[in-house]
């Protein structure tokens, strides 16, 4: 069993995955920026109470399934979202859809992927990928990072659908209920709506952990990291950040550039606004998100050492958060009407 699916590459696993489902019903007007910057994808949190791979928990976008939910509510597509408690019934639900002809979106754990290069695979539940039929005990699998589909056997695909550890997926499915055409003036809307959601999470949300505070409070926390925390564990710290950002974050602080990519084309619908302007300055954050990048590898490779070293990594972040936070203030003064 196959539906009709064209598998596309993208830069990041769910944006990927929305622009994939949603090209028919729009045309082709949905791009990966564009699925992006409407489900206001673009995010910092440093939660150093959850621990993934025995460091802290560090988010460069928003939490796995909030871009897809956000860009059908955006774009009044309705959507199907189940998580199931058995693994039987979890399997007899994505086979019903299929049989349907209908491609699905699901969240799955990485490690166990067998088509992923080794030493990509390490325990994050955050992963997402298309599933859009089925051969016996094989089923047809559009990893949006892959440059071709694959196959992933019943047991496979059950494994990395039902990980445990954080984000644990719980065989979470998702998918648009129905083939809602979709027009250039709900995209216009969209674009206004998610970049007005992501400025607020980026600079309302309370606290200094999260958006451009939580950038900078970050910044500041690893200038105190040699002392508080040794070299050791504060290079496995600063490996956390660099494996969080380059190999889930699509590669030097790639959401930076996508969303630079989404302001690009935002333009068109909204030409006028200054969103050219903001998109440097997006592709700029990208920049210095590689170049602190590169100083962390230097510190949790052993060649950095010294206080100086840290001192210059957590200035690295505190000018991003500076740069970003200036960016969310222009998008946030734009008058939309």
């Amino acid at each position: 069993m196959k539906t009709e699916f064209e598998h596309r590459q993208a830069a990041h696993c769910e944006s990927g995955v929305i622009s994939n489902l949603l090209r028919q019903t729009s045309g082709g007007k949905m791009t990966e920026p564009l699925a992006f910057g409407i489900g206001a994808g673009l995010f910092f949190a440093y939660i150093p109470l959850i621990k993934i791979n025995n460091g802290p928990a560090i988010a460069f976008r928003t939490l796995p399934g909030h871009i897809f939910s956000r860009t059908c509510k955006s774009l009044n597509i309705p959507i199907i979202k189940k998580r199931f408690f058995s693994k039987e019934s979890a399997e007899a639900f994505l086979r019903e859809q299929l049989d349907k002809g209908i491609a699905v979106g699901c969240q799955v754990g990485v490690y166990y992927l067998p088509y992923f290069p080794k030493e990509y695979r390490f325990h994050f539940n955050g992963h997402n990928l298309v599933v859009y039929g089925y051969d016996e005990d094989k089923y047809l699998i559009s990893d949006p990072i892959m440059h071709e589909a694959t196959t992933l056997s019943s047991y496979e695909l059950q494994r990395v659908r039902f990980a445990k550890g954080a984000l644990a997926p719980n065989g979470q499915i998702y998918f648009p209920k129905t083939a809602t055409t979709i027009t250039k003036e709900q995209i216009k809307q969209a674009i206004k709506a998610g970049i007005k959601r992501n400025v607020y999470n980026m600079l309302s949300i309370p606290g200094s952990f999260a958006g451009v505070a939580g950038i900078k409070n970050t910044g500041v926390k690893i200038k105190k990291w040699l002392d508080k925390l040794g070299l050791k564990k504060a290079g496995l710290y600063l490996a956390q950040l660099v494996r969080m950002q380059e190999e889930i974050g699509t590669g030097g602080g790639g959401f930076r550039y996508i969303y630079a990519a989404f302001l690009q084309e935002a333009d068109a619908y909204w030409p006028g606004k200054g969103l050219l302007v903001v998109s440097a300055t997006f592709t700029q954050a990208g920049d210095m998100w590689r170049t602190a990048a590169v100083q962390a590898a230097g510190i949790f490779k052993g060649r950095l050492t010294n206080q100086q070293d840290f001192d210059k990594m957590g200035d690295y972040l505190i000018e991003i958060a500076a740069v970003e936070k200036q960016a969310f203030e222009t998008l946030k003064k734009i008058k939309w009407d």
